[in-house]
């Protein structure tokens, strides 16, 4: 029994240290860029394929009007757009974690893989999205899975960065390290797609009639988000600085005050 917990003990620390080991950063990138171009490819022959209308169609249908023909297939262009916009913003978050990412270990690059495994799903969550866009309990469905796969693919993400932090020393750029200039906007960058993704998964609970255009409407509107997000960020990272400043000249008038005052007025 002793010397059975003595070899767990010592795969524990094999496992620990072979997860710490140090893996190829360019290769990780190499691989991710390589995903998500082909992820984004996948969007546009889809809807190449299914969405163009026919001419006769459009003569006889709509009297040769092309955009009344594009019209009837809104949903599916929004869809479109929607998605790939999910896919940009997830690959720049991506981009940018890695700019600050000296070194990766192999833990990081196995939160990586399952991060792309859920970016590859997101061609499946646009068909859905897109087929099921009508007001009905599919709709719902067919939102819910698209946040559930927007969702694990970028808390992967924010997973990876976490893990950088335990070992910030050897991993981080100094900028991204706790303290840094650029750490608060990279937590608030990886932490908006989860928010936003479990945001609207739940918002799908409580509203019974939650449209698949105001979906893919906030999808497009997130890099706003992001403008206003480094904006908000630096508002209040000098109010908080401010308010720390203003404190600590307060402690040191308060100091300052009493090394004036005699003993027995101090005793008093």
């Amino acid at each position: 029994g002793q010397r059975g917990e003595e070899d767990e003990h010592h795969s524990l620390e094999t496992f620990t240290f072979y997860l710490s080991e140090p893996l190829s950063k360019e290769r990780v990138e190499a691989f991710s860029d390589g995903v998500y171009a082909i992820v984004a490819t996948l969007l546009i022959l889809d809807i190449c394929e299914d969405n163009v209308p026919d001419p006769r169609e459009v003569e006889e249908k709509f009297h040769s009007s092309l955009l009344g023909a594009l019209s009837e297939y809104g949903p599916n262009y929004l869809a479109y757009f929607g998605s790939f916009v999910t896919i940009g913003l997830l690959w720049f978050v991506h981009h940018s974690l890695f700019l600050y990412v000296t070194k990766a270990t192999r833990l990081m690059g196995l939160l990586n893989i399952l991060s792309l495994a859920f970016i590859g799903g997101l061609p499946l969550a646009y068909q859905l999205t897109s087929e099921f866009a009508e007001k009905s309990h599919n709709e719902i469905e067919a939102i819910q899975v698209s946040c559930v796969i927007t969702f694990f693919a970028s808390i992967f993400q924010f997973a990876i960065w976490t893990t950088a932090l335990l070992n910030e020393t050897e991993t981080l750029h100094p900028f991204a390290r706790y303290g840094g200039k650029e750490h608060a906007f990279m937590f608030a960058k990886l932490a908006l797609y989860p928010c936003v993704s479990l945001g609207a998964f739940f918002l799908t609970c409580l509203l019974s009639e939650f449209s698949t255009a105001i979906f893919h409407l906030m999808q497009i509107v997130i890099p706003f988000a992001f403008l206003a997000l480094r904006i908000f960020v630096r508002i209040s990272l000098t109010v908080v600085k401010t308010m720390m400043s203003f404190s600590r000249r307060k402690v040191v008038l308060l100091e300052e005050e009493e090394a004036c005052l005699s003993p027995s007025e101090t005793l008093s």
